[in-house]
């Protein structure tokens, strides 16, 4: 949309949103005081171009069948170990989610939309995923349905629809809250079919999905303060030995730039982490991980906003 951000904060709230014990928001409107940021959201950006080899129409500027030029290499199957970064959230000394692809951890193997059905139960979390581009995560309702936030709306369709020819999984694991539920997860996704634009509380879909399976309200738009210290840590981990770690004031910041990882790749937040962060190297005797901070003149990670588009409003 090309709107301009404003930064907003609030050093005060009277009242933030909080979810119902029961999983169910009893809000009658907008609270006075917070942030609600409309979004063209990451997956409303324009579709990506086919990796080169794929399937994708004439560019225009190919060469026809049968010409002189080298022939492109068949495209490559989606490997998770190959574009996903392996990554834990910590709230202060708290494990809140992990994606680890070490023996023993939550499978992140994926399915064609068609086998995912098959392993699906009412109130399961599913991200769909796909090289180049953001994960998309919806709510299975059962009768072959999700309940999804996508284009600023939520929206009730077929799995294999919201899927968009992506791969998926099943990804209750990821997060370590206690879950609701599942039929408390249903009646959440359910109860908010139809809502758009303002009457929306969650920035993506991962957001919202996650709120319906757990209820908190750290993953609604100013579901908490951000005033002093940052309690949220993201920690990337580089290698089996070697981490970097980037702190956030909100849980919804840190779930926008660990999207972002996941859309831009491996390789290329690798490259990114080696190339603009200076890690402080731990004293002696202490861990391997290394904290890092931006270089001048670079705002710190939290403040990559201005690479989605949206506008913020206050009610």
């Amino acid at each position: 949309m090309g709107n301009q951000v404003e930064k907003l904060t609030h050093l005060s709230y009277k009242e933030v949103p909080t979810a119902d014990p029961t999983g169910v928001d009893r809000d009658d409107g907008p609270r006075i005081g917070v942030s609600y940021i409309f979004s063209n959201d990451d997956e409303d950006m324009e579709q990506q171009p086919p990796p080169q080899g794929s399937d994708g129409g004439g560019g225009g500027g190919g060469l026809p069948d049968g010409g002189d030029g080298p022939s492109l290499p068949p495209p490559q199957p989606y490997d998770p170990r190959l574009h996903e970064v392996e990554c834990s959230v910590f709230y202060r000394d708290e494990c809140i989610y992990q994606k680890s692809f070490s023996p023993g951890s939550a499978a992140l193997s994926t399915y064609t939309p068609e086998n995912l059905l098959n392993k699906c139960r009412p109130g399961d979390l599913v991200e769909f995923v796909s090289q180049a581009q953001y994960p998309h995560w919806a709510v299975y309702v059962g009768n072959f349905q999700v309940v999804h936030l996508h284009r600023l709306e939520v929206s009730n369709s077929f799995l294999t629809d919201a899927s968009q020819g992506r791969r998926g999984r099943v990804v209750n694991d990821l997060y370590r809250y206690k879950p609701l539920s599942p039929s408390a997860v249903v009646r959440n996704a359910l109860a908010h079919v139809g809502a758009k634009e303002r009457e929306l509380s969650w920035r993506n879909s991962e957001s919202f999905a996650a709120w319906c399976r757990y209820g908190k309200r750290e993953f609604k738009i100013g579901g908490e303060l951000r005033i002093g210290k940052q309690p949220y840590r993201l920690q990337i981990q580089l290698s089996a030995q070697r981490s970097h770690t980037l702190e956030f004031q909100s849980l919804e910041d840190l779930i926008m730039e660990k999207r972002r990882n996941d859309q831009i790749g491996r390789t290329a937040v690798l490259q990114e982490l080696a190339t603009h962060l200076h890690p402080v190297e731990p004293d002696e005797g202490d861990s391997d991980a290394a904290r890092t901070t931006p270089p001048p003149g670079r705002p710190p990670a939290p403040g990559r906003e201005e690479e989605e588009d949206r506008e913020a409003v206050v009610h």
